[in-house]
């Protein structure tokens, strides 16, 4: 989370160096400007980090960058991204275009819209963290838990299909749906799900606090 909250302030600032915090210590980054790691899917997995750190301040940091600096990356992805990424920002700024939004990120999720991506990601491992969004922002208590049961079903088909991908360390934990967890359970929803893929300290956030972050 420090280290992709990190890139992004030195691509967004407009001094010459920005200071930030990045495993206990303040460091000064130079200004980068755009670069190609500061893109919309890591803004994504830096929001969903931001979440489960439950850390306000970042969050509010990352829906201040603006859009053209995340398309100056260069970087391609299948359509659902734009809109997946503007969903978050929404929400998190409680604007009221959500639901377009959401929708439109739901229909670039259909398997022949998201080449980039391909079927498998598309099936296990996107498509049911924005359905477990869907199911958090309507409040539907219920098929949240069977959502999120079945997204970590298909995490672990995804990460252990073959021998590479079960050494992956991006496996081992299901970033996006415990971040849809970590919302969720600060919104009072009982979560029912127990699973290696979530630990219990993130989700609970028993941790938040415990040093400066």
């Amino acid at each position: 989370m420090q280290s992709g909250s990190a890139m992004f302030a030195a691509a967004a600032t407009t001094s010459e160096s920005v200071e930030c915090l990045i495993h206990h210590e303040m460091r000064s980054l130079p200004a980068s400007g755009p670069r190609s790691w500061a893109n919309s899917g890591t803004w994504i997995n830096v929001f969903f980090l931001s979440v489960i750190c439950r850390d306000k301040a970042r969050l509010d940091a990352l829906c201040e960058i603006p859009p053209s600096l995340l398309q100056a990356s260069g970087a391609e992805f299948d359509t659902y991204v734009h809109p997946w990424m503007e969903t978050l920002r929404s929400y998190w700024l409680g604007r009221p275009n959500l639901g377009d939004q959401l929708l439109q990120a739901a229909q670039g999720l259909a398997p022949e819209a998201a080449p980039i991506s391909g079927p498998e990601m598309t099936t296990k491992i996107l498509w049911p963290v924005v359905d477990l969004f869907h199911r958090f922002v309507t409040a539907d208590h219920d098929q949240f838990n069977r959502s999120l049961a079945n997204a970590l079903t298909l995490h672990k088909q995804y990460w252990t299909a073959d021998e590479g991908l079960a050494r992956d360390a991006r496996g081992l934990v299901a970033i996006g749906p415990l971040a849809m967890a970590c919302l969720a359970y600060d919104a009072g929803f009982p979560i029912d799900v127990e699973s290696e893929y979530l630990p219990k300290h993130l989700l609970k956030r028993t941790w938040v606090g415990e040093f400066t972050t």
